[in-house]
């Protein structure tokens, strides 16, 4: 692709590197490395009780997670954490690798990707250090094998089983519901064990720091109709005002979101059974925990599979009683996640390689401070290209950048013609029938398929005629510039990109944003657009 991105890049740190950590002071210990220890949730956008409190009057307000709540209130709550690409390889590939997802090669797309073995990733950077690393459930979709970044298969313990991933689903299967629950939370606590206990000893020694990964993908669809309210007691009518404009508010829709952060409340129970044996073999106080997800809700208007904030915008937690002197903040920074890649190897002590583009949270996690510590962080940098291959003609992508700011989100869409969703009746040009309810809510390619097959997909779909703004919002072609002011209109229903008073703004925002696209060696702005061909176009090489 590039000359750096394939350049050979050693994973041996010398052991000097240790002794410039920036942590290494922390308590007046000469090498304390802590234990890292990553949630990862599934397609779980900013949805959480504790953002609830800082801003009202959206879905937050009928979620309960007391586990995220109290990781935040013992650590650092984020309030602008943003994923690189709303889709889940290439977000991955961009946290594993610290850079930007357009330079992870294969791996910037879905369906097709494979991992570049020649970039290096954090989880195997930290082995190679004396990290013992492993993960549980889902990490990245798996390529070839011996090129995972995470390890692959022999760094797996899910000895306990997967049934968590379709929570809902087997928890319904219980005629008494509470033990259903409760059967997949002891899943969850015997997959967790079997890699903090898998010394010989049955135990974790003192000096051998480990790099764990818990990534459930039950807040990705499917799930059970009404599992929301009986499951978790998510009231569906509690949503009435509380959604955004562009999705209609009518009671299979609100249902359909409750029966999402009923999922996200069951991920957040595992969390008390993942710091609950963190605490059994005595490491909790000493562990670097980070909750996040992947990218938005899927299967809705804008939300999984778009730059708008439904899409990118993620919660994020960090504690660290070791490392976090003054917990409790609530931090309003932009972060993009490829940065916890290098906060995690700034805290263990080894050096970032040369090809990461991201920047350590070292400082934030050690101010005293609230709101914006540092003032370079008022942007993230997001962007897209292809998800499901065959959404559009010859398996081309849908390629997006975007660059979000305090008050502004500006994004080139550099091929407006194409399908934003993917192809479909009435959008392509296709005299097909538009596929009946049924199949747009269970099959994801029956229709637009960048959008994940569900309740809210199948209603807007059907009901165009009734809903325009919905459809067009949803499945509909974009033009080229979207501007929208996130602080007058935060739903972006104002296309602002044409206003002549929003010219010079405008114009600021894309020279920002082609700068960084350049500066980091983006494909989408070279001579050479690697995207528009094989192998990224090709599912099958």
């Amino acid at each position: 692709m590039h000359s750096t991105f394939h350049a050979a890049v050693s994973l041996v740190v010398c052991a000097a590197a240790i002794v410039t950590n920036l942590f290494v002071a922390i308590d007046g210990h000469a090498d304390q490395r802590p234990h890292i220890v990553m949630c990862f949730a599934d397609d779980w956008g900013a949805y959480a009780s504790a953002y609830a409190k800082l801003s009202p009057g959206g879905p937050s307000d009928v979620i309960h997670t007391p586990n995220f709540d109290r990781i935040a209130a013992e650590g650092v709550l984020f309030t602008n954490a943003y994923v690189s690409a709303p889709s889940c390889t290439p977000c991955r590939s961009s946290l594993l690798s610290g850079q930007h997802f357009w330079r992870c090669d294969r791996a910037a797309i879905l369906q097709g990707a494979i991992w570049d073995g020649s970039i290096p990733s954090y989880p195997l950077m930290l082995e190679a250090d004396g990290y013992r690393i492993g993960h549980t459930y889902k990490v990245w979709s798996p390529g070839t094998p011996k090129d995972e970044p995470h390890g692959g298969a022999r760094t797996a313990f899910n000895s306990a089983g997967r049934r968590f991933n379709g929570f809902s689903q087997n928890a319904m299967k219980n005629p008494d519901r509470q033990a259903g629950k409760a059967a997949l939370l002891r899943e969850v606590r015997a997959n967790v064990r079997s890699f903090l206990d898998a010394d010989d000893d049955g135990r974790l020694d003192g000096d051998e720091p480990i790099c764990y990964w818990f990534g459930p993908t039950n807040t990705h669809r499917k799930w059970i109709a009404g599992s929301g309210k009986e499951l978790w007691g998510i009231d569906p009518d509690g949503l009435k005002g509380k959604l955004p404009w562009f999705l209609p508010d009518v009671p299979v829709i609100r249902q359909d979101v409750a029966d999402y952060l009923g999922e996200a409340m069951a991920f957040d129970a595992s969390l008390a059974v993942v710091m609950d044996e963190l605490r059994r073999v005595g490491i909790a106080d000493d562990t670097l925990l980070v909750v996040s997800g992947d990218h938005g809700i899927p299967g809705v208007s804008r939300g999984k599979c778009n730059l708008y904030d439904l899409g990118t915008h993620v919660p994020l937690a960090i504690r660290w009683p070791k490392g976090i002197d003054h917990p409790g903040r609530v931090v309003s920074d932009f972060v993009s996640l490829p940065d916890l890649a290098v906060t995690f190897l700034d805290a263990a002590g080894v050096s970032p390689t040369e090809n990461m583009t991201a920047n350590s949270l070292s400082n934030i996690l050690r101010s005293d401070q609230d709101g914006r510590i540092e003032s370079q962080r008022d942007a993230v940098f997001t962007g897209r290209e292809r998800h499901v291959a065959a959404a559009r003609e010859d398996f081309l992508p849908y390629p997006q950048r975007a660059i979000r700011t305090d008050r502004y989100l500006y994004t080139i869409n550099f091929e407006p013609d194409r399908t934003p969703m993917g192809d479909g009746p009435m959008v392509a040009g296709s005299d097909a029938e538009i596929p009946d309810e049924e199949k747009l809510r269970e099959n994801t390619f029956a229709a637009y398929p960048d959008m994940d097959a569900s309740p809210t997909k199948a209603f807007i779909v059907t009901h165009h005629d009734q809903y325009p703004d919905a459809f067009q919002a949803a499945v509909g072609t974009r033009p080229k510039f979207e501007l929208y002011d996130v602080v007058a209109d935060p739903h972006g229903k104002t296309n602002l990109a044409d206003a002549p008073s929003m010219k010079a703004q405008r114009d600021a925002l894309h020279q920002r944003l082609m700068d960084e696209l350049i500066a980091t060696e983006d494909p989408r702005v070279s001579q050479d657009v690697i995207f528009e061909r094989s192998p990224w176009t090709d599912p099958n090489k």
